[in-house]
Protein backbone atom coordinates (compact mmCIF):
# COMPACT_ATOMS: atom_id res chain seq x y z
CA UNK A 1 0.00 0.00 0.00
CA UNK A 2 2.73 2.41 1.20
CA UNK A 3 5.04 2.79 -1.71
CA UNK A 4 8.38 4.06 -0.51
CA UNK A 5 8.88 5.47 -4.35
CA UNK A 6 5.95 7.63 -4.10
CA UNK A 7 7.25 9.65 -1.29
CA UNK A 8 7.78 13.25 -1.51
CA UNK A 9 10.86 14.85 -0.84
CA UNK A 10 10.51 17.58 1.29
CA UNK A 11 14.01 18.82 0.89
CA UNK A 12 12.91 19.69 -2.61
CA UNK A 13 10.19 22.13 -1.30
CA UNK A 14 12.63 23.50 1.39
CA UNK A 15 15.31 24.13 -1.72
CA UNK A 16 12.77 25.61 -3.81
CA UNK A 17 11.43 27.88 -1.27
CA UNK A 18 15.04 29.30 0.07
CA UNK A 19 15.53 29.98 -3.75
CA UNK A 20 12.58 31.93 -3.85
CA UNK A 21 13.40 34.14 -0.93
CA UNK A 22 16.43 34.90 -1.86
CA UNK A 23 15.82 36.12 -5.19
CA UNK A 24 13.19 38.37 -3.66
CA UNK A 25 15.48 39.79 -1.21
CA UNK A 26 18.57 40.12 -4.30
CA UNK A 27 15.52 41.91 -6.36
CA UNK A 28 14.27 43.89 -3.57
CA UNK A 29 18.17 45.00 -2.90
CA UNK A 30 18.87 45.96 -6.65
CA UNK A 31 15.31 47.89 -7.24
CA UNK A 32 16.22 49.75 -3.88
CA UNK A 33 19.93 50.65 -4.82
CA UNK A 34 18.65 51.66 -8.89
CA UNK A 35 15.86 54.02 -7.42
CA UNK A 36 18.38 55.60 -4.36
CA UNK A 37 20.89 56.23 -7.58
CA UNK A 38 18.16 57.81 -9.88
CA UNK A 39 17.13 59.82 -6.54
CA UNK A 40 20.69 61.13 -6.01
CA UNK A 41 21.33 61.74 -9.73
CA UNK A 42 18.16 63.77 -9.78
CA UNK A 43 18.78 66.03 -6.79
CA UNK A 44 22.61 66.34 -7.49
CA UNK A 45 23.87 66.37 -11.02
CA UNK A 46 26.66 65.61 -11.25
CA UNK A 47 29.76 67.21 -13.60
CA UNK A 48 29.79 65.05 -16.44
CA UNK A 49 26.25 65.16 -17.62
CA UNK A 50 27.09 69.17 -16.69
CA UNK A 51 29.64 69.66 -19.11
CA UNK A 52 29.11 67.18 -21.45
CA UNK A 53 25.79 69.55 -22.98
CA UNK A 54 28.37 72.58 -23.72
CA UNK A 55 30.47 70.15 -25.80
CA UNK A 56 27.53 68.70 -27.67
CA UNK A 57 26.35 72.22 -28.75
CA UNK A 58 29.77 73.03 -29.48
CA UNK A 59 29.59 69.95 -31.82
CA UNK A 60 26.40 70.62 -33.07
CA UNK A 61 27.61 73.98 -33.91
CA UNK A 62 30.10 73.06 -35.67
CA UNK A 63 28.29 70.27 -37.90
CA UNK A 64 25.98 72.79 -38.58
CA UNK A 65 28.46 75.88 -39.76
CA UNK A 66 30.54 72.98 -41.83
CA UNK A 67 26.87 72.33 -43.55
CA UNK A 68 26.36 76.35 -44.25
CA UNK A 69 29.83 76.98 -45.27
CA UNK A 70 29.46 74.12 -48.04
CA UNK A 71 26.04 75.22 -49.94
Amino acid sequence: MNDPRKKKNPTLGIAVFIVVVVSLVIATILYNAITEKREYERENPTDATASAAPAVNAASAAVNAAKDASQ
